[in-house]
């Protein structure tokens, strides 16, 4: 394993000290990244763990990676009047009329369905059409491998909560474990009936999550590649799986707009959580674990108060699921579908999503 420098242990460090505590009377504070004039062509977002860079994966097979300092930075220089070297960045008009420089990554022979930073940043993880998942250095703007192995699309990828390792999934029904050094999968997971829409590691890394179009989530062993658990009870896809902090909890969302709440001890629901209108496509848990955010096709980000979830009597349990939701807040966006979500180690929501005209 990689060993981490001392500059990035230190800013972890910091960033312990200086965390917010979330709850029900503290709700996190909110940075939504918007895209725009996209065309309908953005088909994923991911954020940086300190939300200084963000990575679009586009229809065309290009992603797009946008430094949020440098924004700021040319911003600045063309209020002064000065235009300055931008290198090999393109660049993109926005609403403010402002110039704002992305790098674009060229690679992939098909549309790009996800993309993922690495723990530290340094590195960037796509997955396409074209089977493929890459490997891109956000410092070199360069792809450093190509890793083959599935048969059909690729729809996810997730690097290990440690880096190094990361898993895929795809329409061949099967996830996969990678490691950065080899370009032949450690792992194959098969046993879903139908494709794997998406992946999500257990934070201790010896289990994974994944969920299928065939409405079930499971969880893979890591060593040995075998289920040892299968949630059942959603009633559509499942598009989105964040896991607590803890590694008590699993959180799933579906094409309904449906999240389930799964204590992985017993692979029980714990409660659903009813309240979106459309798919759900990303979820987070708060550092603490005390707040789920859900980000969703209807335009929302919603948050949601875990510890009255997880904290139900049993016999309250045995009583019905409706008196168990707890939404602490809805923020609706300006007609922008959420991609991605992202909580910094302080506690600070990140958003993306791309702005849609209402036709």
């Amino acid at each position: 394993m990689p060993t981490i420098s001392m500059e990035v242990e230190r800013s972890a460090l910091e960033d312990l000290r200086n965390r917010a505590r979330l709850g029900s009377s503290a709700l996190p504070s909110v940075s939504f990244y918007t895209f725009i004039n996209t065309h309908n062509s953005l088909n994923c977002a991911s954020i940086s763990q300190d939300g200084a860079l963000v990575v679009g994966g586009f229809s065309d097979s290009s992603l797009k990676v946008w430094n949020m300092a440098k924004i700021g930075e040319e911003h600045n220089s063309s209020e002064n009047g000065n235009t300055g070297e931008v290198g090999q960045t393109e660049h993109l008009a926005g609403l403010d009329m402002g110039k704002r420089s992305y790098t674009l990554l060229q690679g992939h022979a098909g549309p790009v369905y996800a993309a993922n930073f690495s723990p530290e940043g340094d590195f960037i993880l796509s997955a396409s059409e074209d089977c493929t998942v890459r490997l891109w250095s956000s410092k070199m703007n360069a792809n450093l491998v190509c890793y083959k192995g599935h048969n059909y699309p690729v729809w996810d990828v997730q690097f290990s909560p440690v880096g190094h390792y990361f898993v895929s999934s795809s329409h061949d029904r099967t996830a996969r474990v990678w490691s950065m050094e080899r370009i032949q999968p450690l792992r194959i997971m098969a046993g879903h009936l139908s494709d794997v829409d998406c992946v999500q590691w257990h934070v201790n890394c010896n289990y994974i999550a994944t969920g299928s179009s065939d409405k079930t989530v499971r969880l893979w062993d890591v060593q040995s590649g075998e289920c040892v658990r299968m949630f059942v009870g959603h009633r559509g896809m499942v598009l989105s799986i964040a896991m607590s902090p803890d590694g008590r909890y699993m959180a799933s969302g579906d094409e309904d707009g449906a999240i389930m709440m799964w204590d992985l001890s017993t692979g029980r629901c714990v409660t659903p959580l009813m309240g979106h209108t459309s798919c759900i496509w990303t979820l987070a848990f708060s550092c603490e674990g005390s707040v789920l955010a859900s980000g969703s096709a209807d335009c929302t980000v919603k948050l949601w108060d875990v510890n009255a979830c997880s904290r139900t009597p049993r016999a309250e349990e045995k009583a019905g699921a409706a008196h168990r939701l707890r939404l602490l807040k809805a923020l609706p966006t300006k007609s922008t579908p959420v991609h991605a979500l992202r909580f910094s180690r302080r506690n600070l929501l990140f958003a993306a999503g791309a702005f849609t005209r209402n036709p």
